[in-house]
């Protein structure tokens, strides 16, 4: 490692990149392209998963900038949340100050890891210059009926002491900090995301073949479309797929933790229903659906009536039914399902088997015979006919809860007034900003911490004049982060959330790199939310990624890494111990983009070596053949790298256009030499050629394997004797240092300059393989004899079978054999079936 001084290019190479403004998109007539990168969040300096994330974004970035696109890549911080308020707790201090010193030092390590940011679109969400039009999308929200305040049974972390959503309960414990997630029944408010649950599934055919597709299949099931059908069953309808098993059902069932349980139980039941609905407040939506739990309920001392029978049907209160999904109700048929049939077992119900063929019910006359579609099918229509049911859809999508009861978020810009109720800040007010509250003050209970700074919570109601309240919560931090993505076309803008003009530019996002586990948590709110502003006419698209990244876990021994469990391995460390650049490529080539990386598996020390090496290679050709003695060998003009003129000359302006970025071709330049060593020569633009292949199918770790390739292949032919000066091995390095440029920026950086050019190889332009050189002029055809291999056969790639056929029969292997039957697959293998040995 001593040959290779990562510090050295480290500190020379960062302050060049910045003078030059390599990466700042120049809104240029140019095609565009841009890529976000999930934003951090600043609860220290960058880790391990950070290194592999943006590795990953900042070589297609890299990509694209050859090419000659102007690319917007920014940068932004998530920077509300309960760990910042958690720390001020900790240290006696106020949420901003642990934030903002966390976003220096990561703002610092983005700079040192020389990712190709935008530094202009910098953005950190615990703004007021950012919230301020977070509270603005609220408002027009509220005012299309899409952010509504109701009473509900919430998930409720006992630890953080606030609610959360759905999505943010993981096998009934906190998301984030893992503590059991508990029932409470409060009024808070929702952003209707079921209203477009429909659009949201539809809309996924637009995305097939550009997300993963175990994103969108995770982002289905959990929208959970069912089609079937509600059926009155007097007090209440229940919503059922199987309405053709609805002469099986034998009783009813509510979820005890609804507003419709409490309304039927009679008086002679309340104390017992009463004791139960407060066991089951206690218990995660998880435990009380598990499969094979020992069923528990009360009867409520009333009875439904069936719709088409009239046979009156108890009612009960039971915790596998929950309040949210459905009407609430179901009607339970014990014959044809396990928890149905396990209740009826407990508490001596009846069950009654469907009683017919093929999967129907055959007891009323009207099914008889048909089969499951046809009798659901029949039955809607009987229902309707007799004003019993009706068709319908249901979705296991549930509103989003967005209300916080902690400190460190965005206010909700709403006051309460008893005159005039609910009542929005006029615009004109907002910013809503948060009071200076530090330390003790912001600990958690069961209202906001908001709630008691008193000079902040009353305040005139901007309608009556009244005296009246703030609402205290603050908003889900994933409401910030469903459309900060928009903000970065324009971050200073001041008229809105963001200038239609440069929305206009660059979105939607060509890609969009992040976590995986983000996929029914900020990959949908962020498609809903682009969803409402396109309604609103804010936006003229309706998906806001064209394509999307997710990148696995970075992992030691098989175990995520985890403080507690003593297996982190610090970023800064390998950085210090290995480079930037040696982390970079190792991440990159440790495989595809969305496995798991086993940082005990990998060798940042090996790619240490091969760093060095193709350092030695720059040096050996640069100094065996200075830059200006090449330009005589130039033999087209065009956009060519001409020595000693600025990096940003070696473009050549394409001409706007109304189609995409990916109708454009690419900005590039020749590879202009035609002397030199033809085997290297086609080598080089073989791989290439498979390079800028592979690096549009996004196959990262095979494009680094590619150029390892090359690098040997010109190690190999200087060691047999081509000389370093010879054009075709300048050529090969130049082409290194290019490809390079997208894994590990310094090195490649470090290379170029050996080979006599400026600084700016990030902007060289990608180099354009010579079709006549990739095509393959030979190949090797494998010539076997009853299967096994015999020899080889250097043929041209275009033969025929019958050439082939000649060439097999005539070469020595068939010299006395005899061949009774011949397998020919030209240009690649020859079988000769012989009779004898």
């Amino acid at each position: 490692m001593s040959d290779y001084d990562f510090e050295a290019m480290q500190r020379r190479w960062q302050p060049v990149w910045e003078s030059l403004g390599l990466f700042t998109a120049d809104g240029s007539g140019k095609p565009r392209r841009s890529l976000v990168d999930m934003f951090a969040y600043p609860s220290g300096d960058l880790h391990m998963g950070h290194a592999e994330a943006y590795a990953l974004g900042d070589a297609v970035a890299r990509f694209w900038i050859q090419q000659g696109y102007d690319v917007l890549h920014p940068v932004g911080w998530d920077a509300f949340g309960l760990p910042a308020e958690n720390a001020a707790i900790r240290r006696g201090a106020h949420p901003a100050e642990w934030t903002y010193a966390n976003i220096g030092t990561q703002a610092e390590s983005f700079r040192r890891y020389a990712t190709s940011i935008d530094w202009r679109t910098r953005l950190h969400t615990s703004d007021p210059s950012y919230y301020r039009w977070t509270q603005w999308l609220f408002l027009r929200f509220l005012e299309r009926g899409l952010a509504v305040r109701k009473r509900a049974a919430v998930n409720w972390c006992p630890v953080d002491r606030t609610v959360l959503a759905n999505e943010q309960v993981v096998a009934g414990r906190c998301e984030r900090c893992g503590s059991a997630v508990t029932k409470r029944e409060l009024t808070q408010w929702f952003l209707t995301i079921t209203a477009y649950a429909e659009q949201l599934l539809d809309d996924m055919a637009e995305l097939e073949g550009h997300w993963p597709a175990p994103v969108l299949t995770m982002q289905r099931n959990w929208i959970g479309r069912s089609a079937g059908a509600y059926l009155d069953f007097g007090p209440f309808e229940v919503f059922t797929t199987r309405p053709d098993t609805v002469f099986g059902a034998t009783f009813l069932v509510v979820a005890p933790d609804s507003a419709l349980a409490g309304s039927l139980c009679s008086a002679g039941q309340r104390p017992a229903f009463d004791a139960y609905v407060s066991r089951v407040r206690g218990e995660s939506d998880i435990t009380r659906t598990a499969a094979g739990r020992a069923p528990t309920g009360v009867f409520l001392g009333a009875h439904g009536r069936h719709p088409f029978t009239g046979e009156p049907l108890p009612i009960w209160a039971a915790d596998y039914v929950l309040p949210g999904h459905g009407t609430g109700a179901i009607m339970a048929v014990p014959a044809h399902d396990e928890r149905d049939l396990a209740f009826a077992q407990t508490f001596d119900l009846p069950v009654r088997p469907v009683a017919g063929t093929r999967d129907t019910d055959a007891s009323p006359d009207f099914l008889a015979g048909m089969d499951r579609e046809a009798a659901t099918a029949r039955l809607i229509a009987e229902a309707e006919a007799r004003g019993v049911g009706r068709a319908g859809v249901t979705y296991r999508l549930r509103d989003w809860l967005v209300s916080r009861q902690r400190f460190w978020g965005c206010p909700i810009p709403v006051v309460h007034c008893a005159n005039c109720g609910i009542v929005p800040v006029p615009d004109d007010q907002l910013p809503v900003v948060l009071p200076d509250l530090r330390g003790e003050a912001l600990a958690p209970q069961d209202v906001s911490p908001l709630a008691t700074v008193r000079d902040w919570v009353e305040v005139d109601c901007p309608r009556c004049g009244g005296p009246a309240e703030r609402d205290t919560d603050t908003m889900d931090t994933f409401v910030d982060s469903s459309w900060y993505f928009l903000r970065y076309c324009s971050p200073a803008y001041g008229k809105g959330p963001f200038d239609p003009d440069a929305v206009g530019r660059w979105m939607p996002v060509d890609q969009y790199v992040g976590g995986a586990e983000h996929a029914v948590m900020h990959l949908l709110y962020v498609r809903f939310f682009t969803k409402v502003l396109r309604d609103l006419g804010l936006v003229d698209f309706a998906e806001p990624f064209r394509r999307l990244m997710t990148q696995g876990q970075v992992v030691l021994n098989g175990a995520a890494m985890s403080k507690s469990k003593g297996n982190m391995v610090d970023l800064g460390e390998q950085i210090d111990t290995y480079g930037v650049d040696a982390v970079r490529l190792t991440m990159v080539f440790a495989g595809p983009p969305e496995e798991d990386i086993d940082w005990a598996d990998v060798s940042p020390a090996g790619s240490v070596r091969f760093l060095g090496r193709v350092l030695r290679l720059a040096s050996e050709i640069g100094a065996a053949s200075p830059a200006a003695a090449d330009h005589a060998q130039r033999s087209t003009p065009g956009p060519t790298l001409h020595r000693g003129s600025p990096a940003t000359s070696h473009f050549t302006e394409l001409s706007r256009s109304s189609e995409p970025p990916s109708a454009h071709p690419v900005d590039s330049r020749e590879l202009w030499i035609t002397s030199g060593d033809p085997g290297l020569r086609r080598t080089t633009h073989r791989l290439l050629a498979a390079i800028t292949e592979l690096m549009e199918e996004q196959r990262l770790n095979v494009a680094v394997a590619r150029a390892m390739e090359l690098a040997n292949a010109v190690r190999r032919a200087i060691d047999g004797g081509l000389p370093a000066g010879d054009p075709a091995a300048r050529e090969a390095a130049e082409v290194l240092a290019v490809v390079l440029s997208l894994f590990t920026p310094y090195t490649a950086e470090e290379m170029w300059a050996r080979l006599g050019h400026p600084p700016g190889v990030a902007r060289a332009g990608w180099p354009r393989a010579d079709p006549a050189l990739v095509a393959e002029t030979t190949v090797i055809c494998a010539l076997q004899v009853n299967g096994k291999l015999r020899d080889r056969l250097e043929v041209p790639a275009d033969i025929t079978t019958d050439d082939l056929t000649a060439l097999a029969l005539a070469s020595p292997v068939a010299a006395g054999r005899t061949v009774t039957r011949l397998v020919v697959r030209p240009p690649h293998v020859v079988n000769l079936v012989v009779s004898g040995p």
